[in-house]
């Protein structure tokens, strides 16, 4: 059993990426893990100050939802990235939520394997693979950490649109894998 911790940086709740997420939480439960899902329309998160008070401190000066947030990465096997994709990247929240993962950074952490879910109103995965470069560049820079699926829902635009998709089952199916 792995602890499987899912965050969903869609701002619209039930988009499209958020039920990719769902599917994927269903999968993985089925497949006996033990699975969270954080959504971050819903956590108190503010930017990093680049203070570098995590350092030394092991977590942030900040007194918002991601110190509590933080400890939960820690104990995770799997983290499951989601976002919509806007102008060719991830979410500004994705953004917000990656930076003050800085602490662990600095500290131990359990998970090395990290699955990347977007989804776009494109037809084109090029739209995706750029906002791909931004994850991929994160990975980069821990040295146990490694991409293990990317799940790219194309074209669709309006909630619900992925219901049905080939995506949609393929979520499911790449959660009960991890």
């Amino acid at each position: 059993m792995k602890n499987v911790l899912i965050i969903s940086s869609s701002p619209r709740r039930d988009g499209n990426s958020e039920v990719l997420c769902q599917q994927f939480a269903k999968g993985a439960m089925d497949g006996g893990n033990n699975v969270n899902v954080v959504y971050l329309s819903a956590v108190n998160m503010n930017f990093c100050r680049g203070c570098y008070y995590c350092y030394d401190n092991g977590e942030c000066i900040q007194r918002d939802d991601m110190n509590d947030l933080n400890a939960m990465i820690r104990t995770a096997d799997v983290l499951v990235l989601a976002t919509p994709v806007y102008f060719y990247q991830i979410s500004g929240q994705l953004k917000t939520f990656l930076d003050r993962m800085l602490p662990i950074y600095y500290r131990d952490y359990n998970f090395h394997d990290v699955y990347f879910i977007a989804t776009c109103a494109d037809t084109n995965s090029d739209t995706v693979d750029r906002a791909l470069q931004g994850i991929s560049g994160w990975l980069e820079c821990f040295d146990k950490v490694t991409l293990a699926g990317i799940i790219y829902g194309l074209g669709v635009t309006d909630v619900g649109d992925i219901l049905g998709s080939e995506v949609y089952d393929m979520a499911y199916q790449m959660g009960v894998g991890v």
